[in-house]
């Protein structure tokens, strides 16, 4: 698994505002308020360098290579609390990780493809670069998944039925999609792949280049390189079936603590019968009326929403910090250095509530909400704001710092300068 000598790419930290009115060349010359108006769910884009850095450095005569190396992202694929896949074609198969140095197969060798799901939440590159498409509601937000290939490395033809940005970041890859409406899928493979899969369109894609497909649009990439790698951040939510049944399922947790629904049910008028195994009327319109009284108002869906996509992975694991400070320690460190949300949370709210990882941490009637939402909105909270919030930390059974000793929340640690 060795590279050649390594330039890797710095990704920069965009504003905390982002400018979503003006051009971005990451979206080829458009405002994310045209990308979503024009593209989201609705077509492709091709991105001819998506990410400059790549065309300067090579014209420069110093080619850049990806922000992770393959030792980092083999080493991640080793560790339980990550879901990595290894993928070959020739024959078709499929393994899962945790894999080990020699499970993987030497970057010269063909017909093969790792990929490790949720990078950003274990390397500050990736988590940097998923900051870029914030100005996507982090509802719909899944992950950052690196692929990384030998020669002709790839998944096959399929279709996903969620949005996905591809970003080129080392080596080349070829791309062919189609919005073709035969999705039936080969059969008695480990891997779904489309059965007659037609193109449309196809380029090749160099480093800092960037494809966006939207759901339902079949695809099939390609490495041309040794080495290859391709970023994708994707965004997903579940079905309707999945929202609507957590939803009714929360409603009847809260019934639990519902005298009128908790009373027994009573037929005092049940006439005499000559049909037994019929279901009485009166039955079906007594537990009719009682369903037709149910009422979710737009912020108990808000809610519920929230909590459900907060929620981590089942394979995401927290680890606190190895020297856990004590509440008061924790006061002045926070002061000093600042909060940050950990890579692996993920936080919602509405006008309510405040989620985070699944979780309400605080109302719209709590003192310290403001500072909740705008950790939330920005990812992490100012020295200053940590001096702001320390009259709502005075207690060890705080959110806050209940949320720290769970690595839910971290100290800032100092910005490091971008080359």
């Amino acid at each position: 698994m060795k590279q050649a000598f390594r330039n890797p790419y710095n990704p920069p930290k965009p504003p905390q505002l982002l400018p979503i009115k003006e051009s971005w060349a990451l979206l080829g010359g458009i405002s994310p308020e045209r990308f979503m108006k024009e593209y989201w769910q609705k077509k492709p884009l091709l991105v001819r360098g998506a990410v400059p850095a790549f065309r300067l450095a090579k014209e420069a005569g110093k080619p850049l290579n990806s922000p992770i190396s393959i030792a980092e992202l083999t080493q991640l694929a080793g560790q339980k609390n990550v879901e990595s896949r290894l993928v070959s074609s020739k024959p078709w198969s499929l393994a899962h990780g945790p894999f080990k140095s020699k499970d993987i197969p030497d970057l010269s060798k063909p017909d093969w493809t790792m990929l490790v799901q949720g990078v950003n939440g274990h390397h500050p590159m990736a988590q940097t670069v998923m900051s870029w498409f914030r100005f996507i509601p982090e509802a719909r937000l899944d992950d950052l998944m690196i692929s990384i290939a030998g020669p002709q490395g790839g998944v096959g033809p399929h279709m996903d039925s969620y949005d996905v940005f591809l970003l080129q970041m080392e080596g080349r890859r070829h791309w062919k999609i189609s919005a073709q409406e035969d999705l039936r899928l080969k059969e008695n493979l480990p891997v779904k792949i489309l059965k007659n899969f037609k193109p449309t369109d196809d380029w090749v894609l160099e480093p800092g280049d960037m494809l966006y497909l939207p759901p339902n649009i079949a695809h099939d990439g390609i490495a041309l390189d040794a080495g290859c790698q391709t970023w994708s951040i994707g965004f997903r939510v579940p079905n309707y079936k999945e929202l609507v049944n957590e939803i009714l399922w929360r409603t009847t947790e809260a019934l639990e603590n519902e005298a009128d629904m908790c009373a027994l049910y009573s037929d005092p008028q049940q006439p005499a019968t000559l049909d037994p195994a019929l279901i009485p009327a009166q039955l079906v319109e007594a537990v009719q009326k009682k369903l037709n009284s149910l009422q979710w108002s737009k912020s108990d869906v808000s809610c519920t929403l929230a909590s459900l996509l907060s929620e981590p992975k089942p394979q995401t694991v927290f680890t606190p910090p190895k020297q856990l400070l004590d509440l008061p320690s924790f006061k002045k460190a926070m002061v000093k250095m600042g909060l940050e949300l950990s890579p692996l949370s993920k936080s919602l709210y509405d006008k309510d509530f405040f989620y985070l990882n699944g979780e309400s941490m605080s109302d719209s009637e709590a003192e310290d909400w403001h500072f909740w939402c705008q950790l939330g909105r920005e990812l992490r909270l100012s020295a200053q704001n940590c001096s702001e919030i320390q009259a709502f930390i005075d207690q060890a059974d705080n959110p806050w710092f209940e949320a720290y000793q769970a690595g839910w929340i971290v100290l800032s640690k100092p910005t490091r300068t971008l080359g």
